[in-house]
């Protein structure tokens, strides 16, 4: 399987990570994409290791960017085999990751745009990463709907973001998501933000801190 690796930041105070936030980027990005979040959350989280790793594969539709399946056959059945081999890499990688740091699920949260998003939710609630302290999916979906509630095993809290004006993926696919969430008991929020496109704003990003200081509160010593 292929490795990743890509920026990373913190802990911002300099100690030893309490906890691992990975920051998964969407189609044509990189982990640069993101990785600029991270001191907006270290505020909350001081002692964080934030990483943003880059998506394993070329992206084909540019001569840059990475993605992490392919999206140029949106077939059900190509879609999901793409998402598993993906989810399969990141599990690699954040397994290695929390053992190399000592640290278990319960530390770790995974944040996800748009096709980060979508292996966030499907890596982080069907046990192919440790079952995360919680998961942050902007302008994302709940991909292979249909074996959900057969694969469900961890259930954190969960936050989908979308714009209601967004372009790529339309806002149905988090309501969708919602839906899907509800019906296996799954904690969740829903933040539908108006007039906003395929993108981040401010409100999405303060909703993020806050799931953020509620499922990873530092450890003291």
């Amino acid at each position: 399987m292929a490795a990743l690796e890509g920026p990373q930041y913190g802990p911002a105070s300099g100690g030893e990570p309490d906890s691992l936030v990975l920051l998964l980027h969407g189609v044509g990005a990189d982990g640069f994409d993101l990785i600029d979040l991270a001191p907006v959350w270290a505020e909350v989280l001081p002692n964080a290791l934030f990483i943003a790793p880059h998506a394993p594969f070329p992206f084909q539709g540019a001569p840059f960017g990475r993605q992490w399946f392919d999206i140029m056959d949106r077939t059900p059945a190509r879609l999901e085999a793409g998402l598993r081999h993906a989810a399969g890499i990141l599990g690699d990688f954040t397994h290695a990751k929390l053992t190399e740091l000592g640290l278990g699920g319960d530390r770790l949260a995974l944040m996800g745009f748009s096709q980060g998003a979508m292996v966030a939710l499907f890596a982080g609630l069907r046990g192919v990463v440790p079952a995360p302290a919680s998961i942050l999916a902007y302008s994302g979906a709940l991909l292979a709907p249909e074996s959900f509630a057969a694969e469900v095993t961890a259930r954190p809290p969960v936050l989908l973001v979308h714009g209601e004006a967004d372009e790529v993926v339309p806002a149905m696919a988090s309501r969708e998501a919602a839906r899907a969430l509800q019906a296996e008991a799954v904690p969740h929020e829903l933040l539908l933000r108006p007039d906003l496109g395929h993108g981040l704003d401010d409100a999405g990003l303060a909703a993020g801190t806050a799931l953020l200081a509620r499922s990873l509160p530092r450890i003291a010593g």
